[in-house]
């Protein structure tokens, strides 16, 4: 006899209403998307003004969903970067593709868990022909592999860990890394356990490319006072300015001295799809580790990061352990448990996001949109250039340009406390009037203002218009009037 079905669980909805309120919160992704263009690049708020409107007690009782679906969109939600919009040009923007945001969608709904073969066979299987596609595209050798991280500071982790795993775990260890560096780097050597006197920070030439020389010669120091050289971190696109260290070069260096080279290309390593691109990150295959940030410059939602390595036994040395609880997981080498490379055993399946977007508009397309972005940065410098009162801090390197206003009074430059004054308010008033989200750097101590361009939805037109409006405020505000 069967029994009959028991009563819903007060957490369980009717279909009815999960296709209603499903469909109502699809359409607000789609109006949101529509919008985006006519929407301000950055809207913020205070926690002064946000305390009042969002803090309460927990609810205690089931509320009416369109009444919550109402307050995310209005009250929260709007109070955000809006990332990928088509003028924000700071930090590093993302701006994820509709059938990426439905893979990110469809994952989430279908609760998988990818720690392990076992509870995950098909998004296993997916995330691995993923990694062989991001293999092949930036050049490592074949048997390389890795996994889909949280982000670029996940993967720079574990390539971190990983390096030190494979040095022994030395007394007396040394890691080197640019002046350039993603602060991810230095994070990443703390939590494995380098202390500050095993850090090297190596300075930058002239163009915010590593020295070569400078490194050799500390790595050279370091094994003479009985150091152990455990990793080299280089740029592959520093979110600073773009530059790429010069890869074969470091590859040589590393080889000789048994060191681990890692390349940070979080968001610069898919300008590898493109004939531009692939020609900058030359070298870039001859690395025992690389970290790809694809929710940067492959358009993809975050969470998506990924750290590839040239063996991925190097991974599994690092990070496998085998509890009682999982001794049903062990299903062989070949049967990968991605919790046996990274620090998640509970994970989300990333990849299918990636794998979506691809099947829906294919990697020419991908490649022509990173290939844009490049053009553009060269557009902003060109614009920039067009300008005397401008001078480029660091030149377009992959979508990214540097510069400030810099006037000059009687033909004497103004000090540098002035400059930075002056060019802190025109990235205030851009930002606050809505023209573009920009962002600021410090090159050699110098403030800078910085444009970043990786968005598909950006044109000549957004960039242009930006630049304009840039130079247009400083001849306001230091008072030179054209003509």
């Amino acid at each position: 006899m069967v029994p009959p079905p028991p009563p819903p669980s007060p957490l369980e909805s009717d279909p009815d209403e999960m296709r209603r309120f499903g469909y109502a919160v699809i359409d607000a992704l789609v109006e949101r998307q529509r919008g985006l263009r006519d929407d301000v690049p950055w809207r913020g708020g205070s926690r002064r003004d946000l305390e009042p409107l969002l803090r309460e007690p927990c609810p205690e009782e089931p509320g009416d969903p369109d009444a919550a679906l109402r307050r995310a969109l209005t009250e929260i939600l709007p109070r955000a970067g809006r990332i990928d919009h088509p003028r924000f040009f700071a930090f590093v923007p993302s701006s994820p593709t509709w059938a990426s945001v439905m893979g990110d969608l469809l994952a989430t709904g279908f609760n998988v868990f990818q720690g392990t073969w076992l509870e995950s066979a098909g998004p296993s299987q997916v995330e691995l022909v993923v990694l062989e596609w991001f293999r092949e595209w930036i050049g490592l050798p074949e048997g390389a592999g890795g996994l889909f991280t949280s982000g670029g500071s996940a993967a720079n982790l574990g390539a971190v860990v990983a390096a030190r795993e494979a040095a022994g775990h030395p007394e007396r260890p040394s890691v080197y890394f640019s002046d350039q560096s993603h602060s991810s780097i230095e994070r990443a050597c703390r939590i494995a356990g380098f202390r500050d006197d095993a850090l090297r920070r190596i300075p930058s030439d002239a163009a915010y490319r590593i020295d070569v020389a400078a490194l050799s010669a500390a790595i050279a120091r370091d094994v003479a006072q009985g150091r152990t050289p455990v990793l080299v971190s280089a740029n592959g696109g520093a979110t600073n300015t773009g530059v790429v260290d010069p890869l074969p070069e470091l590859a040589d260096v590393c080889e000789q001295a048994e060191t681990w080279l890692h390349v940070d290309a979080a968001y610069g390593g898919f300008a590898a799809l493109t004939p531009r691109g692939a020609a900058t990150l030359s070298g870039l295959g001859r690395a025992r580790s690389v970290t790809l940030d694809p929710h940067k410059w492959f358009f993809q939602p975050y969470e998506t990061g990924c750290l590839l390595v040239r063996d991925p036994a190097d991974l599994q040395r690092a990070f496998h352990v085998l509890p009682e609880y999982l001794q049903d997981v062990e299903l062989g080498f070949e049967h990968v448990n991605f919790a046996d490379r990274g620090l998640q055993l509970t994970r989300a399946f990333r990849a299918l996001k990636v794998w979506m977007g691809l099947q829906v508009h294919g990697r020419r397309a991908h490649a022509d949109a990173v290939d844009k972005g490049i053009e553009l940065g060269d557009v902003a410098e060109a614009a920039l250039r067009a300008a005397p009162e401008i001078e480029i801090l660091s030149p377009s390197s992959l979508g990214i340009v540097c510069f400030r206003l810099r006037p000059e009074a009687d033909g004497v430059p103004w000090p540098e406390e002035r400059l930075e004054a002056l060019n802190r308010g025109i990235q205030d008033t851009i930002v606050a009037e809505g023209t573009a989200m920009m962002s600021s750097t410090r090159l050699r101590g110098r403030y800078a203002l910085r444009l970043c361009i990786l968005n598909y939805r950006s044109t000549a037109a957004d960039v242009r218009a930006v630049v304009e409006r840039v130079v247009a405020l400083g001849r306001e505000r230091v008072g030179i009037v054209e003509g």
